[in-house]
Order: structure tokens, then sequence, then C-alpha cells
């Protein structure tokens, strides 16, 4: 799995992040906060090292990478291996999922969108978090994909397209935030927190299962 084997090969690297770019860090923490219902019986779905798992409260998490989670387990999470568009776990299991920087790395997206949708009951929430591919971080990471083996094989995708393809999966009362707005080396603190989209390099989206799903 070529998106799934660089992550494999530089965790170091990919935590390594989280501690130089804390004020972005903290910046999608807030926004993610500010958009999402606290889970009760909640999944991280791409949970990786539990960076948001932990700190969000999400207790549970899946990831195809075992070199990460041994991190996650160690931040408090219940983590198995499993990839997004095949989730290990039965229909109705949680309240809440969610999906932090994983969406561009999926193989199917619409299929990720239906398979949360299965693990969820209904009226539960997905809650995504991503960066979008029109803001100012999205088009460098797309202008500068070879240099950075996370990004190489990476999809990015828009706030609209995200949209249109949870409304074709059944999901309902969309809410939306956003924050970064300079790339994340030139920020000193975290940003703030705004509604709706098109200004912040980094969305925090949440939607409602519908109750016939």
């Amino acid at each position: 799995m070529p998106r799934v084997e660089p992550f494999r090969q530089h965790t170091d690297r990919y935590e390594a992040w989280f501690e130089t770019f804390e004020a972005a860090y903290e910046s999608e923490i807030a926004a993610l906060r500010a958009v999402g219902p606290d889970p009760e019986h909640g999944l991280e779905i791409g949970v990786g090292t539990g960076r948001f798992a932990g700190p969000l409260g999400y207790q549970y998490g899946v990831d195809p990478v075992p070199e990460m989670l041994g991190e996650a387990v160690d931040r408090g999470v219940t983590a198995v291996l499993g990839v997004a568009e095949a989730l290990p776990f039965r229909d109705r299991s949680f309240d809440s999922a969610l999906l932090v920087t994983t969406i561009c790395f999926v193989e199917d997206l619409q299929g990720t969108f239906e398979e949360a949708a299965r693990v969820l009951r209904p009226g539960g929430w997905l809650v995504i978090g991503y960066i979008d591919r029109e803001s100012r971080v999205g088009r460098h990471y797309q202008e500068s994909k070879d240099e950075n083996p996370f990004y190489r094989n990476a999809t990015f995708v828009s706030t609209d397209e995200v949209l249109e393809l949870l409304a074709r999966t059944g999901f309902e009362e969309v809410g939306l935030r956003q924050t970064i707005f300079s790339m994340p080396d030139e920020m000193e603190e975290p940003d703030p927190v705004r509604e709706g989209y098109g200004d912040g390099s980094f969305v925090a989206l949440a939607a409602r299962v519908g109750n016939g799903s």
C-alpha cells in the first residue's frame, strides 16, 4: 500500500511535526473541539500515534500502520490494526467517529464515509479535520508533493467535494470551523477558530448520520 509505507518508514518524522509546529497542532485541536460534540464512545479512523484521539477523548482507534499503534496505546487509546474502507467493528458500535488528516490518504473516500456511517449509531457524529486543497497550505503541499514522503501519493480534496460526498452517503446537519490562516512555520501562537471555510487552511467539519442510515 503506497500511501501507508511512508508512515511505516518515517514514524519519528511524523511525530516530530507536532513538536516543531506546535502552534498549528494546537489550532487544529481547538477547531476540532469547537465543531464536534464530546464523544461518549468514540473511534478515530486513521488514529496514527494518537495525537488527536488522546486529547479529544476518543477511546478507540484503528490504523493500518502497526509502527504507530504502540504510540496510540501509550496515549490511552485502545487501538487495533485495520483500514478505513473495511473497519473491523460491528454496525452501530460508536456514537462518534473522527477522521483527522486521513481523508487524503485513503484509497476510497466514498467507501470510507460509508464505513463510518455503518459503525455509527443513528444520530451519531462524524468529525473530519483536513487541509483544504484550495487553501494556501493545501496549494503549497500540492506544489511540493515530490519533496515530502507523506504527501507524494496523497490526494487532496476541497471542502465542496467533502460536503458532496457526505450528502451522498446520508450525512446531514453539517457544521464547519476553520483555522490556520498562515503557513505553519510562520505561526508563533495558535490561530483563532472561525466559522465556515474558505480562508483557513485547516477545516474541521461535523456531520450527523441520518436516522435512516
